[in-house]
């Protein structure tokens, strides 16, 4: 009798669990159970991974063989077991060493030639390999960049099974070609930049990808949503937009992300973590340190809003834009259910999808921009001479948007037609993205140091209990804006976030609290109710 163990890593979510894999052979008539909840992908691995040894020049034991995954009540899916699962047969077989193999955690999927294959979600099982107290971990040799992003652990790449069976083994390591086919991810092929076709209806835009000519100074006009785009990157704070076809919109949202101050550290591995699950990872750039940006199309489902799909669920679009900005162009157009699931996640910063197998949570704190016309044909605001929609459609259209979403957005702006005089004038480039992102970082850091010690980061994440008590406004500040509570424009909710609104306004100022002038943009901002106060915010003192 052989027995023989190893670890490999289940993935619940972007979290993981190290899972035992052992391997036990007994006499009897040849045979391979599997055993301890797998799923149908990994049930076939008893195939690949015998036909991966046998070519790998191995022997496979013809013996009653065992194979157990434990913890057993952990479900388990995916192919990426494969590497630990032949690895423990072979110790058991004595043909590696079972002493050898104890310590180490091994991800990655078996073709019939041997080959390693890359699987989703290498950099979360390698981190939840590290907080289990594991040291070593074996990964295909195109994912061992990724890997390494972990601090604490030793990663090995490999090609194929042949050779780590020479390292486990302590023999020379054969030569193998590299698999140019283990990347880029087949889901790669959906992506799009903004302008191309797409058939997944979702893009994304790159960390490199972001910077080729999107710069803030190509929109033309504009000072009201320019700053409403300003305080929604100081801040961290929801945008609303909505005025008719060609005024700016789209180009104000993909020029937002450029505004976002660089991912920290952890923020990155949490990124990078969501979009391995979601094998979106981009070729060679292991580590995601800037913004995303996700613009799903509006026919998208809600599942690929927020997440789920049969099976294991994957990541949606709310969290493939955690840390940066998801941009829904047409809101209007997006169905009722898909809009409504959003508020839980605005909300909490996470997505929690119940299914009958378990509880999957995924990280989705993201800011939210919302682009709409003001009716069907997207010429309201001239109806007077070009819009033929009845006052009925109108409404229709713009209750599709429902009050409790738009409660939760801080920023709502009219975004008027360029004119003529705008379009023509020879200095009509507004200022650059480095200008802005430069303010906006100051901004951020202002309100760090205010926020420091505390469990928030930006301004739109304090309670409106705790700006109440612990963070004051000037001196008779807040009186317009409590009459407009009074008289019904606002929520109870709304005025916490107009006092958010109003301490980003103060950050981007340079002011130590908000005053009166700060309250009434932020008000403005909110309401789109003209107050008489400048909107564009200058360069701090």
């Amino acid at each position: 009798m052989g027995f023989a163990r190893t670890c490999s890593v289940a993935l619940v979510g972007v979290e993981g669990v190290v899972v035992e894999v052992q391997a036990d052979l007994e006499p009897g008539v040849a045979a391979f159970t599997l055993v301890g909840l797998p799923d149908k992908s990994l049930t076939e691995s008893r195939d690949r991974v015998r036909a991966a040894v046998v070519n790998s020049g191995a022997d496979w034991p013809q013996k009653k063989l065992t194979v157990g995954l434990s913890p057993a009540s952990v479900p388990k899916a995916g192919s990426g077991f494969d590497l630990a699962v032949a690895c423990a047969v072979l110790g058991a077989a004595e043909r590696i060493d079972p002493r050898v193999l104890a310590d180490i955690v091994m991800i990655g999927e078996l073709g019939l030639d041997g080959r390693v294959r890359p699987v989703r979600g290498i950099l979360p099982a390698v981190l939840a390999a590290v907080d289990a107290g594991y040291e070593q971990v074996v990964v295909p040799e195109c994912a061992a960049a990724e890997a390494s992003l972990v601090p604490g652990v030793s990663v090995l790449g490999v090609r194929s099974l042949r050779q780590l069976i020479a390292v486990l083994a302590d023999e020379p390591v054969p030569e193998e070609e590299p698999d140019e086919r283990g990347r880029p991810d087949p889901l790669l092929a959906g992506l799009r930049m903004p302008g191309s076709g797409s058939a997944t209806g979702m893009h994304s835009l790159g960390a490199a990808q972001q910077d080729q000519g999107l710069d803030l100074s190509d929109v033309v006009g504009q000072t009201s949503a320019r700053t409403a785009l300003e305080v929604a990157a100081a801040g961290g704070h929801h945008l609303f937009l909505q005025g008719p076809p060609g005024a700016g919109k789209t180009m104000l949202a993909e020029r937002l992300p450029a505004l976002l101050p660089g991912l920290s550290r952890q923020e990155s591995l949490e990124v990078t973590a969501v979009h391995s699950v979601a094998g979106l990872l981009p070729a060679g750039k292991p580590l995601i340190d800037t913004a995303p940006y996700c613009a799903p199309h509006h026919s998208a489902t809600m599942q690929a809003l927020v997440g789920g799909g049969p099976g294991t669920a994957r990541p949606g679009a709310v969290s493939l834009s955690h840390r940066g900005v998801l941009f829904l162009d047409e809101a209007p157009e997006f169905t009722g259910q898909a809009l409504d699931a959003l508020r839980q996640p605005l909300e909490s910063g996470h997505v929690v999808i119940a299914r009958s197998a378990g509880v999957v949570r995924f990280p989705a704190r993201f800011l939210m921009v919302l682009a709409a016309n003001p009716c069907p044909c997207g010429r309201f605001s001239q109806r007077d001479t070009l819009c033929e929609c009845p006052p009925s459609a109108v409404r229709r259209y713009q209750a599709r948007l429902s009050g409790p979403l738009l409660d939760r957005v801080d920023l709502r702006v009219e975004v008027d037609p360029v004119t003529r005089a705008e379009l023509t004038e020879r200095d009509a480039r507004g200022e650059s993205t480095t200008t802005v992102a430069h303010r906006v970082r100051e901004a951020r850091h202002r309100a760090a140091l205010r926020l420091a010690g505390t469990p928030w980061g930006t301004n739109s994440e304090v309670p409106g209990r705790e700006l109440r008590s612990r963070w004051h406004a000037a001196s008779g500040a807040m009186h317009e804006a409590e009459r407009s509570l009074e008289r019904g424009v606002l929520t109870a909710r709304g005025l916490d976030r107009v006092l958010r609104v109003a301490w980003t306004v103060a950050d981007l100022a340079g002011h130590d609290r908000p005053d009166a002038t700060d309250v009434a943009l932020a008000l403005q901002l909110r309401t789109g109710v003209p107050r008489g106060v400048p909107m564009a915010i200058g360069a701090p003192a």
